[in-house]
């Protein structure tokens, strides 16, 4: 179990909590469900199957746009933001997945067909995360500018239920996952925005999606490690090792980490989004 995982277990057992919760939902995108086994934590709850010998012979990937089902299209977000937080997980994804294969373009073959869909999406609540950010200036203010962690008052908080898989040539399930995460008080950072926390944590799902792929392991059961040079570039900003990840648009960058940390800028404002066609 990660360390933040023991840590909502253990805050979960109290009435405040410190850990929204999100529910693993079926959107009925999947070649079948009948092989899937639960990988479940407290922080991100999950369903897995994968053909590890497949996906490890696989060299060429085509991400097929994410998708929301008509359950979470119902939730009161714009369709801007409902395109951030599927962006979010196309780009994270194709950041992930640069590790170790070849991106091509959905319109091109490939060893492995990726496609994402959205169940399940609950908003932020802008009141609670303006609380929270305000709250967090006090105890550095305090102690003259030096930097003091403050947890997220735990109200408010969003969360994002999503599933995909990986396919073969021929359309044959090869791998896939049920994914379901809530913000917290201590990795989540308030911004004001609807679509805070689930834009968020669309990220954290390509990522972890993308490695299940990449080692063909669990990804909750693998050890912390540093992530590629490629990944770190990508995420700062810089154009991403595979062409074809420049669809997605370039992410935020360490202006948009800045905006967002410090002054709770919403993504709406640090994201451009997928790129525009020329």
């Amino acid at each position: 179990m990660r360390p933040l995982d023991s840590l909502c277990a253990i805050l979960l057992l109290f009435p405040i909590g410190g850990c929204a919760t999100a529910p693993l939902t079926e959107g009925g995108s999947l070649s079948s469900y009948d092989k899937l086994e639960p990988a479940n934590g407290h922080v991100t709850q999950s369903k897995l199957w994968i053909n590890k010998e497949d996906v490890l012979a696989a060299k060429t990937v085509k991400i097929i746009p994410t998708r929301f089902s008509p359950a979470a299209a119902q939730v009161p977000l714009s369709d801007r933001q409902r395109e951030l937080i599927s962006n979010a997980v196309d780009r994270s994804l194709c950041i992930g997945l640069s590790d170790r294969f070849q991106i091509v373009a959905p319109t091109e073959p490939a060893d492995l067909t990726v496609h994402a869909l959205v169940t399940g999406v609950t908003v932020t609540n802008e009141v609670a995360a303006g609380a929270s950010k305000v709250v967090s200036f006090i105890p550095a203010a305090l102690s003259l500018g030096v930097p003091v962690p403050v947890p997220r008052i735990p109200i408010g908080m969003g969360s994002l239920s999503i599933e995909a898989e990986a396919q073969g040539p021929a359309g044959e399930q090869k791998a896939a996952m049920i994914w379901a995460r809530g913000a917290d008080s201590f990795s989540s950072h308030p911004t004001i925005s609807k679509v805070a926390d689930a834009y968020d944590l669309a990220a954290l799902f390509g990522n972890d999606f993308s490695q299940y792929l990449v080692a063909a392991k669990n990804p909750f059961k693998q050890m912390i490690s540093i992530p590629s040079m490629q990944k770190i570039a990508s995420e700062l900003g810089s154009r991403p090792k595979n062409a074809v990840c420049e669809t997605f648009g370039k992410a935020p960058g360490i202006g948009g980490m800045l905006a967002g940390g410090i002054l709770g800028a919403p993504p709406e404002w640090t994201d451009d989004g997928a790129a525009k066609p020329k």
